[in-house]
């Protein structure tokens, strides 16, 4: 591989640090006053989008499409990554899930018309969108357990079922769903039983019933939600490419996904082992400054060493993914999956350790992010399915 960035990510890295450093970190303080004063969407996001979109930073994502800004997905990590450093930033550039990986698949598998109508106010940030897949009721981390049903009746299907963790669902501002579901229960083969289907906010049926708070705090950095659908009825032409396909499309979307919840991890890593360097100087405990203990630069070194292998296994698979492809990744998206928020839990755990009591409060925003970092020990699919599936490829190198 080779590490250098090419000039234009170079550029972008600098533009996007500015910003940053101009408009993102001095707000951190007025995000978290409006979201403790309860409005889950914090105006100052809206307020930072159109400068970011005049200086060029929107919609940075999307590889491989006329929609984006032309990057590979390993000229997009560093930029990802410094987005990271502050969970709510992605979204004031566009660069947020869950419209991201929803933005994909209108841009990879939705017609012409389906894209007029959903991805052109996605990519301008005037609506917001929702992934509805995991169900209360099953083992989601199973996708084929999902039981929602899809039923033909007509020029329409209708829907049934229980959707929970829909990224988005709550925002008022959320004006599609995507939602998988059963239109072939009975197909031997499983992974043709489900489709992916398009789903208007406003169409009757729809319940959202409740926002899911992550360890108890709420925008972690999405609101999530827990939602019923009770005979929604929507056109036929609102399926995405076609019945059964919707493991397909899963796979085509999630590989992008991963990367990017991976790529921002690191930045948060690395945010953390910031606080936990600059508070441990400022301490002193026992006659010397709390950095001077041993375990203390034990924890920083193994942190540097723990931010920075992850950074590599990530660029290694954006890199796959760039030249071979998302399929023959699988096993590098896998292993980041569990590398990288398992690294990001550790280092943040240890930065809230070395700020004593204040770590577990709000006052330096340890403990959301690691609320985050475990959260997405599962959001994508659990570290025992990524696990399984890296045996599994290993395993079959020496059949």
């Amino acid at each position: 591989m080779d590490f250098a960035y090419p000039e234009k990510t170079q550029t972008l890295i600098a533009q996007l640090n500015a910003f940053m450093d101009e408009h993102i970190y001095p707000n951190e303080a007025r995000y978290e006053e409006e979201l403790a004063a309860g409005n889950y969407w914090p105006e100052v996001i809206e307020e930072l989008k159109p400068k970011a979109r005049a200086a060029g930073l929107w919609n940075l994502f999307l590889p491989e499409s006329e929609h984006g800004a032309g990057l590979t997905n390993l000229e997009y990590a560093p930029l990802c990554e410094i987005m990271g450093r502050v969970m709510w930033a992605p979204e004031v550039f566009n660069c947020s899930a869950p419209d991201t990986g929803n933005m994909e698949v209108l841009a990879r598998y939705g017609t012409p018309e389906q894209q007029k109508q959903w991805l052109q106010p996605l990519l301008d940030g005037e609506i917001r969108s929702c992934f509805a897949m995991t169900e209360p009721d099953v083992a989601s981390s199973d996708a084929t357990n999902i039981q929602s049903a899809i039923v033909r009746d007509g020029d329409d299907y209708v829907i049934n079922g229980r959707k929970w963790f829909s990224s988005g669902s709550p925002d008022e501002r959320c004006k599609i769903f995507i939602f998988m579901g059963k239109t072939d229960p009975d197909n031997p083969n499983r992974h043709k039983q489900q489709s992916m289907i398009l789903v208007p906010r406003d169409t009757p049926g729809i319940t959202v019933v409740r926002p899911l708070p992550v360890f108890g705090f709420s925008g972690t950095p999405d609101v999530t939600g827990e939602v019923r659908f009770e005979n929604v009825r929507v056109p036929a032409s609102n399926m995405l490419l076609g019945d059964g396909r919707g493991f397909e499309i899963a796979q085509g979307r999630l590989g992008p996904g991963r990367i990017h919840h991976c790529m921002r991890l690191i930045g948060l890593a690395e945010r953390a082992l910031e606080k936990m360097c600059k508070r441990t100087q400022e301490r002193v405990a026992f006659g010397k400054p709390v950095a001077e203990q041993t375990v203390t630069l034990e924890r920083i070194a193994e942190s540097r060493i723990l931010i920075d292998q992850t950074r590599l296994l990530v660029l290694n698979a954006a890199h796959m993914m760039d030249t071979v492809g998302n399929k023959v990744a699988r096993k590098e998206i896998a292993m980041i999956k569990v590398a990288a928020p398992n690294m990001a839990a550790r280092v943040i755990d240890w930065a809230i350790q070395a700020h004593g009591g204040g770590g577990v409060t709000n006052d330096f925003g340890l403990a959301k992010a690691y609320a985050n970092a475990r959260m997405l020990r599962l959001a994508d699919g659990p570290d025992e399915v990524h696990r399984n599936q890296i045996g599994r490829l290993e395993l079959a190198r020496y059949r």
